[in-house]
């Protein structure tokens, strides 16, 4: 798969498109980026995505945006799995907002990325102001034909990645995992830390978090990239007994595994949720807390189906 930062001047090949921010890469998505698949394979197109950085709505009021779902290299992660192999990452910044409707066609999906045929969802919006819909899109498609999805449903409820934010923030995990299609996870290199966690007698990996995440709290995780995948227990938050700067850090105790993976990622994916994060009074307390989410965390994995 290809990465592309940036539009190019002018495209080399036609491809079949589809556009979106892709965040969390749900099951909404994931149907539409199979059917790009499809599409491609019948039109002899290469499969390619237009997606953004910075997400619009950070671009337009990074202080309300909600927190991202997924990293950059998660989506193309997930592009790449569906078989999709150009990824044009444009940069959402105020000379692309002022794009109107007819610039946004015309110049970037014909000309600078050669669209042949478009995928869009049935409430896909494009050009300033979101003047465009996908009535727009058609009337206008010249030299491409136009293709739209509807929302794919899951349990009833539309899979979205609002709805995601939603089960993650009320710490409903099973509901997360139905509408992603998988458990939610977050990856990213281990550092080294006060090594705090290993004088109280629970070692742990920590990831560092450059933005707000969509869930807090302790949970049951499982772990990628140390070998088999391994269970533990996690810590998703700002640390208030023993840190008062703020920072979220994410801390993963491992059980039966006491290696030195500093550098190396790891891929945390939540399983269930115990219980809030918390302040205690001495570390004491702190220590005796950590070791009753461990008993918690192996109760749900002994019992739990899901786990395994």
């Amino acid at each position: 798969m290809r990465l592309i930062r940036g539009l190019p001047a002018v495209a080399d090949l036609p491809v079949a498109l589809t556009v979106g921010n892709f965040d969390g890469v749900h099951r909404g998505h994931q149907a539409m980026l199979a059917r790009l698949a499809e599409a491609a394979e019948d039109l002899s197109l290469v499969p390619a995505v237009l997606t953004f950085d910075p997400h619009p709505r950070e671009f337009f009021s990074r202080e309300n945006a909600p927190p991202r779902l997924s990293t950059l290299r998660g989506k193309l992660d997930a592009f790449r799995t569906f078989g999709v192999e150009r990824v044009y990452v444009a940069r959402f910044d105020r000379a692309f907002a002022s794009l109107d409707a007819d610039t946004f066609v015309d110049d970037v999906l014909v000309r600078r990325l050669g669209a042949r045929w478009v995928l869009v969802g049935e409430d896909f919006r494009y050009g300033r102001a979101r003047a465009g819909d996908l009535a727009l899109l058609r009337r206008h498609a010249k030299s491409f034909s136009v293709e739209s999805m509807a929302a794919v449903e899951v349990h009833g409820e539309r899979a979205s990645s609002s709805l995601v934010r939603e089960a993650l923030a009320a710490g409903a995990l099973e509901r997360a995992t139905r509408l992603l299609g998988r458990p939610y996870a977050i990856g990213g290199h281990v550092v080294h830390g006060r090594k705090l966690g290993r004088t109280l007698g629970f070692p742990t990996a920590n990831l560092p978090l450059k933005r707000r995440s969509p869930l807090a709290g302790i949970f049951a995780v499982r772990v990628h990239g140390l070998g088999a995948p391994r269970r533990g227990v996690a810590s998703l938050g700002v640390r208030p007994t023993v840190d008062d700067a703020g920072r979220p850090l994410l801390e993963v105790f491992v059980f039966d595994f006491d290696e030195a993976v500093y550098g190396r990622r790891i891929v945390v994916e939540f399983l269930h949720k115990l219980r809030d994060e918390a302040r205690y009074p001495d570390l004491d307390a702190l220590t005796r807390q950590i070791r009753a989410d461990a008993d918690a965390a192996r109760a749900y994995f002994a019992t739990s189906p899901a786990a395994t």
